[in-house]
């Protein structure tokens, strides 16, 4: 039995209708053939079936997910490492190594006179180094136009420092890390070369020491070295209290080294160190200055020096010495420049009034007690004296053998001292021993012990001879007379001041009793009449009473013999304010206090008495007799 065949079913249409047109086609216009994709028996429409998977290709994505998941646990590890626990360290050595530090300058004291004017002082400046190794790889410009290495540092460099660019690109060729161009540069320079911003080129900051007044007091000031070190004078004595304290700051630095705005900085203040007014008077060093280096030429002296100082304090207002340094341009000076306080002579005429000091205090003689003088004396039949000039026989006060400074009339008076007295008023006067100035180099003198002295040395020291002294140890004998007796330690400083301003004055200067005041007034009116009557006439100044004393002796200065001229008085004599020592050395004109040291004595002194105010004496003094 056959089964029947199902036939397709005929699809038919609605009677009357028809399948629309679509929209996309025109009217009357066969529609494209419609392209036939037969599909295979068991397929179904989409992708074709993935291919079989080859052996191992799993595992090698395996193992690739695994090694990317290991970098990124590896990395996230580090990331956790750094940020998270190494964060603040790694932080803080990035900012080390940005870090900085620069020393700041602790300022020097100014050194100033007693109403303040500078002497000494520090100004800012820079110094300009290069490390030729850094210099070497500097890369220049086209426009403008400026070669590589050394040559394009030095063209650049040459025009702010004032060099030539030749010599200046000659000394940053090498391999030297530090070099020096040039020092002491402007501030205004320094900062132009800063902003340049050249590798290898450093700008340091230093402070320079100044003397504004170039030679005055130069032998008092001294000078430093190139690293603010006091190497002479009151820059050496008085260093450590003058050198400030260095501080630092330390800070983060750009490429070109400059702040960091908002970065990291510290610092130390630096301190800068105390200044000193001296007790000198710029005028009437200056006078000194110019009277002392006039005559040592007019005379044909080799040195000299001067010193003016307050009777009553003890304070120098003038210590001059010729040929005094310029602090600006020491050269090869060292050690005391003073020769005033160091170099030593025999005080000669002028060590009488120690002497009639002695005799007076010991009322062995009064100013009007009677001599007969010769020309020549021997005290004890072995050792002979003389006068400076030969004479008869002169009928002599005690006041008239102080007036003519007469050697045989000091040994006849002298001769009724015990010999340890005479050893021991020496010594009162403060001979043999520093005065306690606070300059450096200061020598004690000489002054032998009495149980060394020959037989002549018994004698001789009665006119101020065997026995040496400086300038200031001369000085401040005439101070002690005209201080009713009373010797005050001599002093150049008056005071300090502390970076915060705080003035301090220096305690008052120690104080002797030598002599009485009654003794040390008559010797003041015998030393009148040396000026007046005797061989320092030429040391009078007009309107003012004037006492003194001329004196020659023998100097060692330098170890070389020679004579020493001075004169030593004090001004006005009715009212002691100042006493003015001259004192030359070797002058060539004449060897006599009197000729060469007391015209400048009254120049000095009548200049400084002007300078104090104080007014003319009026009147002329009452003098004892020098003859009868």
């Amino acid at each position: 039995m056959s089964t029947p065949v199902a036939r397709p079913r005929a699809r038919t249409e609605p009677t009357g209708t028809r399948r629309p047109v679509p929209s996309n086609r025109t009217p009357g216009v066969a529609a494209p053939r419609q392209r036939t994709v037969e599909v295979p028996p068991g397929t179904r429409g989409g992708r074709p079936p993935a291919g079989p998977v080859q052996p191992g290709s799993r595992g090698r994505m395996a193992l690739l997910t695994a090694l990317v998941v290991l970098a990124l646990a590896v990395f996230g590890g580090r990331l956790v490492y750094v940020q998270g626990l190494r964060g603040a360290s790694i932080a803080e050595e990035a900012r080390n190594a940005r870090l900085t530090s620069i020393t700041l300058i602790g300022g020097r004291g100014e050194i100033t006179d007693a109403n303040g004017n500078p002497l000494a002082t520090s100004v800012e400046r820079y110094d300009i180094s290069v490390n030729q190794r850094l210099v070497a790889k500097f890369h220049g410009t086209t426009n403008p136009a400026v070669p590589d290495g050394p040559a394009g540092v030095a063209a650049v460099l040459a025009p702010l420092l004032d060099m030539n660019a030749a010599e200046l690109g000659g000394s940053l060729v090498g391999d030297r890390p530090f070099v020096y161009i040039r020092k002491g540069v402007l501030p205004e320079v320094a900062r132009e070369i800063r902003k340049l911003g050249l590798d290898g080129v450093n700008v340091d900051r230093v402070a320079e020491r100044v003397y504004p007044n170039n030679t005055l007091a130069g032998n008092v000031i001294g000078f430093v070295n190139s690293n603010g070190v006091g190497l002479a004078g009151l820059e050496s004595s008085l260093d450590q209290r003058l050198t400030g304290t260095a501080g630092s700051e330390t800070y983060e630095r750009g490429r070109k080294g400059q702040a960091i705005p908002g970065g990291y900085s510290t610092d130390t203040p630096a301190r800068q160190g105390d200044s000193v007014q001296l007790t000198l008077l710029s005028d009437v060093q200056w006078k000194a200055q110019s009277a002392l280096d006039a005559q040592v030429a007019a005379t044909g002296a080799d040195s000299g020096s001067l010193i003016v100082m307050d009777t009553r304090t003890g304070e120098i207002y003038a210590l001059a010495d010729s040929g005094s340094v310029d602090p600006n341009h020491p050269g090869e000076s060292s050690g005391s420049l003073s020769s005033a306080v160091s170099d030593v002579f025999e005080p000669g005429s002028t060590g009488k009034v120690i002497t009639m000091s002695a005799i007076l205090d010991n009322h062995l003689a009064t100013p009007t007690s009677q001599w007969s003088v010769p020309y020549t004396y021997s005290p004890d039949g072995h050792e002979t004296f003389k006068d400076s000039h030969e004479h008869g026989l002169l009928q002599l006060t005690t006041t008239g053998v102080l007036a003519e400074s007469s050697n045989t009339g000091t040994v006849m008076i002298g001769q009724n001292l015990p010999v340890q007295t005479r050893f021991d008023y020496l010594s009162k006067f403060g001979f043999g021993s520093k005065t306690g100035i606070e300059m450096p180099g200061e020598s004690n003198g000489i002054l032998h012990p009495v149980d060394t002295w020959q037989r002549r040395d018994k004698f001789a020291v009665l006119f101020g001879q065997s026995v040496s002294v400086t300038a200031i140890q001369a000085t401040q004998v005439f101070q002690t007379i005209a201080n009713g007796g009373v010797r005050v330690q001599p002093h150049i400083i008056k005071g300090w001041t502390s970076p915060d301003g705080t003035y301090t004055p220096v305690a008052p200067a120690a104080t002797t009793q030598v002599v009485s005041a009654e003794t040390a007034k008559t010797v003041l009116t015998m030393m009148q009449s040396v000026v007046d009557d005797g061989t320092g006439s030429n040391a009078a100044i007009p309107g003012y009473q004037v006492a003194g004393k001329t004196g020659t002796a023998q100097n060692w200065v330098g170890g070389v013999q020679g004579i020493t001229a001075s004169f030593i008085g004090v001004a006005p004599a009715d009212d002691p304010r100042i006493a003015v020592a001259v004192i030359l050395h070797n002058p060539r004109t004449s060897v006599y206090g009197g000729t060469v040291a007391a015209p400048v004595f009254s120049d000095v002194a009548g200049y400084t008495l002007s300078e104090l105010g104080v007014a003319p004496s009026g009147t002329t003094g009452t003098l004892f007799p020098t003859t009868w």
